[in-house]
């Protein structure tokens, strides 16, 4: 406590926040909420600062939830975990308390515990959202069967819950077309990456299978070869599904123009400006946090969504259909590159301002025979992502490209 109150008065709120989520749960929630109430004083939260000053005067049901929910609302959940549970303690089962520690653990990626929040009072509440938010959570932690028991019990849904229910119904059946192939086990980063956004993943990363990534990347430094590698992968997919695009279309950006100009020489098609109404085009996209992601949550006739670089931490608001791999941070080929002088200091090269045209051709022209990483990694040859698409293709490039908020089964370390 002294450790996170100095933390406070030094004005250091980022290192009292990583402070409380490693303590916070072994702490009370009166005294989280004094600590929050001077951080969100120094942040300018007032929603913050009154919910957490009236929780720090009387720990009741109410203020329990009030505080719960600003942290939510202000993307601190792990603070409101700890404070809905107490409020759960006074009173057992309330709807309201139980579906906003369920919110606040999806957020966390906790969702093995919301099953458990849901299960001992699904069966008194109502299916919508009650025995969804179990399927659903049950899916996002690995249980594929337990999801698929509760959804198979699941009412017809109203209006208000139609969309929620064709997804979970789109991520139950590209899970069992995923499982005749692969795993889908706490490993399997193909496998759910499919099954929860209908995306084909291109390539696993191999550095760091063993300490932790599980085929993902945290930070990477992109090269000309790891473009033109995902963009081998990407014509596999293609060529696996039966898929013969007729066009590329060019999403605005520099980084998704160069891209997409050396995918339209390298596939021999015609590149255009990007037309969500345009069938048969092959949409590229460099980084889909760094486009506009208007025109891409619905698809044309076979239209494919291709993203080299996917933000796993801060996914993108729309799934590509194709993503190459998974990053925490990626510094592309031509930005900005770290490197070390003759002499080992740390330096920073400039942007490779060359014209968009010539770093297209230089993709191209890259070597692309895949990096060797360090050896921990599974095998992912080339047959096996063909055949996995085989096997799931009649599932994929079907219904809106929806965004999937977390990572799922399979855990990474990130970057704090």
């Amino acid at each position: 406590m002294s450790e996170a109150r100095e933390l406070l008065e030094s004005g250091d709120i980022s290192g009292l926040i990583r402070h409380l989520r490693f303590n916070a749960d072994a702490m009370e929630p009166a005294e989280v909420a004094r600590l929050m109430e001077g951080a969100a004083a120094v942040s300018g939260f007032d929603d913050m600062r009154e919910a957490a000053a009236a929780l720090a005067a009387r720990e009741e049901p109410q203020q329990l939830y009030d505080f719960g929910y600003a942290c939510i609302e202000r993307g601190v959940a792990f603070l409101a975990v700890p404070a809905l549970r107490r409020a759960l303690e006074m009173m057992p089962g309330e709807p309201a308390l139980l579906a906003e520690l369920v919110s606040a653990l999806e957020r966390e990626n906790r969702n093995a515990e919301a099953v458990a929040a849901l299960e001992p009072h699904v069966d008194a509440l109502d299916p919508w959202p009650s025995r969804y938010l179990l399927a659903y959570n049950a899916l996002f932690s690995g249980d594929l069967d337990r999801a698929a028991r509760e959804a198979a019990r699941l009412p017809a849904p109203d209006e208000q819950w139609g969309l929620a229910n064709d997804r979970l119904a789109r991520m139950l059946s590209r899970a069992a077309a995923a499982r005749a192939v692969s795993p889908l086990d706490s490993r399997d980063l193909r496998g759910w990456h499919f099954a929860l956004g209908g995306s084909v993943l291109a390539t696993i990363s191999p550095y760091g299978f063993e300490d932790g990534m599980t085929g993902r990347f945290a930070y990477t430094s992109d090269s000309f070869a790891t473009c033109r590698r995902t963009l081998d992968r990407l014509r596999l997919v293609l060529d696996a599904a039966g898929r013969r695009p007729t066009s590329v279309g060019l999403l605005p950006g520099r980084s998704s123009r160069i891209l997409g100009l050396a995918a339209a020489r390298l596939f021999g098609l015609p590149a255009e400006p990007f037309d969500p109404d345009r069938p048969g085009a092959l949409v590229v996209a460099y980084d889909l946090n760094e486009t506009d992601p208007g025109g891409l949550h619905e698809r044309a006739e076979g239209q494919v969504l291709f993203e080299h670089a996917s933000c796993w931490t801060d996914p993108p608001a729309v799934s590509a259909d194709v993503a190459g791999f998974l990053h925490q941070v990626v510094v592309s080929p031509w930005g900005e590159q770290l490197r070390f002088s003759p002499g080992g200091e740390p330096e920073r090269a400039p942007e490779d301002e060359r014209p968009e045209e010539e770093l297209a051709a230089e993709i191209v022209a890259a070597d692309p025979a895949p990096e060797a990483g360090d050896g921990d990694a599974p095998p992912d040859p080339d047959e096996r992502l063909a055949g996995f698409v085989r096997a799931v293709a009649g599932h994929w490039l079907a219904g809106p490209r929806y965004m999937v908020h977390s990572p799922g089964p399979v855990p990474s370390s990130r970057f704090a």
